[in-house]
Formats: structure tokens, sequence, C-alpha cells
């Protein structure tokens, strides 16, 4: 018997060029890539058997799984995804299974960003392209404060990077204690403080219902007008109504974002138009290496299961 694979969200259209999808058919799996977002993802996917979903790209919450008769394995990218009900799936008879992913795709992301607000190198680009020299004056990493939001293994690096630019790097997390901070470079502040104390706080906790909103209007205050926001974690974390009026009011220094509320980001949404913001359509795991992994795994996910042994299953 056939079974049908959907491979969701390939939006470059590389999905073929990092595993053998083809050589599924000899295990009797039908491959269909999808390129675009799914305007209806029950329409889409009610008759397939597995589901390769990129990241968090789409939202597999109980309400649309119980409409997934046919699913039995669904395989994410990575091997956390706060996007799929785990609890609910297992009830379905569902196997979820995951993937390893690149350690330094994420962090290198983040510092590319600040490094592109601190010197304007955006608007630079786009005023030399038109015919103009030097519009603008940047500033240095070296003797700023980095703030940490979040000291796990992304944000460790971060910290790394701050000290290699020569900057005091301060921590907050809610289990942080002093020696992993100071394990990692940091100081271990409050997490008052540490708005209240650094000219940059890049964001590296992970999404859940604790830390929705964990970052508001009173922590983006305390950054202040010349304090920079980087967010390359998950856009929820982050208040984005808060975020906009700090910036559109000028009680905000700016932003450095590579994660929204709502992706892709709707063509009318306001942060394309806020100043002194640096935006990337969610590229913090988009590299070569870090999709090699991510497709590679998927495919020894599917072709494990289909044969009855599965590997990397995720549990509630």
């Amino acid at each position: 018997m056939v079974q049908r694979l959907a491979i969701l969200d390939d939006y470059q259209a590389v999905a073929h060029d990092y595993a053998p999808w083809a050589e599924l058919a000899e295990d009797g799996v039908d491959v269909t890539v999808f390129r675009e977002p799914l305007a209806d993802a029950v329409a889409a996917l009610r008759d397939f058997d597995i589901i390769l979903a990129m990241r968090e790209r789409t939202a597999f919450d109980a309400g649309l799984l119980r409409q997934l008769p046919k699913l039995k394995l669904l395989v994410t990218t990575g091997m956390a995804n706060a996007a799929i009900d785990l609890r609910a799936a297992e009830e379905q008879g569902i196997t979820v299974c995951g993937t390893g992913g690149s350690p330094a795709a994420a962090p290198e992301l983040t510092w590319a960003l600040l490094l592109a607000f601190a010197r304007k190198v955006p608007f630079e680009d786009r005023r030399l392209r038109a015919g103009k020299w030097q519009s603008t004056v940047g500033f240095e990493l070296s003797g700023k404060t980095l703030g940490v939001l979040g000291l796990g293994k992304i944000g460790s690096k971060i910290a790394g990077y701050g000290k290699a630019f020569g900057m005091e790097v301060i921590a907050w997390s809610p289990n942080l204690t002093e020696e992993t901070a100071a394990a990692a470079g940091a100081r271990k502040v409050s997490k008052e403080t540490l708005f209240r104390e650094a000219d940059v706080v890049s964001v590296h906790v992970r999404l859940s219902e604790r830390s929705r909103g964990l970052v508001g209007e009173d922590e983006l205050r305390l950054l202040g007008p010349e304090g920079v926001l980087v967010n390359t974690a998950r856009g929820p974390i982050v208040d984005e109504a808060a975020l906009l009026h700090g910036l559109n009011e000028g009680w905000l220094g700016g932003a450095a974002l590579d994660v929204y509320d709502v992706e892709p980001l709707p063509a009318d949404h306001p942060l394309l138009t806020a100043p002194r913001t640096v935006l990337t359509p969610h590229l913090g795991y988009v590299s070569s290496q870090s999709y090699a992994r991510f497709y590679g795994e998927a495919f020894e996910d599917i072709r494990a299961w289909v044969r009855g042994n599965p590997v990397r299953v995720l549990t509630a």
C-alpha cells in the first residue's frame, strides 16, 4: 500500500537537494512538496499519512490533528517544536519524530543582525547603490554591555561572541545560577537589572506559556532610547505592540528581528515601516549545514518508521 508524504514549506525549493526523497519509493512512499504556506491545512493535508514540518511554520494543535485521520507519522525538523501538541498526537496514535540541527546557524545570524544594526549596513548598502557615500555614523560594540536573556546553548554562544568583541556580558533566565553564568563568561543579574544596564539585549529563551510576552513595555522602557533589542528566538516572547510603540515614539533605540508573531510577515505589517529596525525573514536556522541535517535526518526518520523501527521519537 502506498503511503503519502507531505514535505511542508519548502520556501526555497531545496528539499530535494538535501535528501534522496525518490528512494522512498522503494518503501512505498509517494512524496509531495509544498512550497507555499498552507491557506487551508485541513484541505491540503487530510489525505497524507506522513507529514514533514519545517520548524514551527505550521501549528499542529489538537484541533488540526483531529481533522487529519490518515496521519500516522509527523516529523519536525529540530528536537523541539512548540507548535506540535505532542499529547494530542499521542492520543491519536500519531508518532512524532525530530531531527538534530546546526548549533552555529542561529547564533551566527544573531550576531550578523547586531552588527548590521550597529553599523547601519542595510541602509548604507541601499544608499551606496543609489550613488550616495557615507550617510550615517554607526557605533562600536566594544565597551558596550550585552544582556543575554536565556543562557542556554545559543545564549552561551552569544555571550562568547560578546566577550570576543570586548563587551561586558550580563545574563538572566529563570533558573540561571551564578556558576552557570560565570562559566559562559557572564554575570548573573535580575531581569530588571539586565534591561536597565544593557546597551543590547539579545533574546534566547524558548517560547512557552511562561515566556510569552516576557519582554513587555516595562522592560523595553528600561532598555531605553539608546538600547537595542535583538530577537532571533520567537516573536511572541516580545510584546509586539509595545515594541512598535517604543520604536515609533522613540523611547526604544532600535530592534534587530528575525522572528515575528505572524510568519511569513504580512506585506502591510507595521514593523516593515517602523524606524531603526533591521529585519530578516526567520533565517536563524536557514543554512546549508542546518538543512543538510534537517532533511537528511528527516529522511532517516521516515524510512526507519516505515520499516518498523522509529528513531528520534518525541513524547509529551
